[in-house]
């Protein structure tokens, strides 16, 4: 286990009504270089003297036999006042599709939102002014797709969205097939490599076109239900069986 799974992660511990969750083992990772909220925007204002934004890092890499990487996704106040109760949300479109997140609980797949493939809810009783907190991702990343990651921060009910990053590509236009391992970079859309080291002749549609959204796959349903405080509304429809 690295280093930086055993890092102590700043205010209260998760509350039990959040299952606990193991780590998955990971054999690619990459010096993720500086955090950076690219693709980041206000949704719904904070409360007077609340700052909150996000990060990712600005480099991952992806084991291309496992398909196995990791992340860090941290939320910082850099405001002058406390946040209170609020939660992060960390998730998955497309080809990447998030595993795990250290301290948090998964969303229902009936829950995640239109687009998703997966998703973790992190609670925060409160961050304090000037501070931040980080979470660690497991996450897998299919190289034959595209693939994207969205980081909204909600009240702890979830009725208003004060930030969201993305959906937010990660990517390379240069893919190594025959290499150990694949870097990829925050913002950069993805150029899928097929089978024997090919790239398709058509992207993989697994889910609603960038190009039709302002930040990205379901990024609609993401700003719109953070704008008027229903983010569950844009839920997928539960199967019947």
């Amino acid at each position: 286990m690295s280093s930086r799974r055993m890092t102590t992660i700043a205010g209260s511990l998760v509350t039990a009504a959040f299952s606990t969750v193991m780590i998955l083992p990971f054999t690619a990772s990459a010096d993720e270089g500086p955090a950076s909220s690219k693709g980041g925007k206000a949704v719904d204002k904070a409360p007077a003297g609340v700052e909150l934004t996000t990060t990712l890092p600005g480099t991952i890499s992806v084991d291309n036999k496992s398909q196995k990487t990791d992340l860090t996704a941290t939320v910082k106040n850099d405001g002058s006042k406390d946040s209170g109760k609020i939660r992060l949300l960390v998730v998955g479109f497309d080809g990447l599709t998030v595993k795990n997140v250290q301290g948090c609980s998964p969303i229902e797949e009936k829950d995640l939102p239109e687009g998703s493939n997966s998703g973790f809810a992190c609670p925060i009783d409160n961050l304090a002014a000037g501070k931040s907190k980080s979470y660690a991702v497991d996450a897998t990343f299919d190289l034959g797709k595209t693939g994207k990651i969205c980081l909204p921060v909600q009240t702890g009910d979830g009725k208003k969205t004060f930030w969201q990053q993305g959906p937010v590509p990660f990517g390379t236009t240069n893919p190594s097939p025959n290499a150990p391992a694949t870097p990829l970079l925050l913002g950069t859309d993805n150029k899928p490599v097929g089978p024997g080291g090919d790239a398709p002749r058509e992207l993989p549609k697994t889910g609603v076109g960038r190009d039709l959204l302002p930040l990205g796959a379901a990024g609609a349903a993401l700003l719109t239900a953070g704008a008027a405080g229903l983010w569950w509304s844009q839920r997928r429809p539960q199967r019947t069986v």
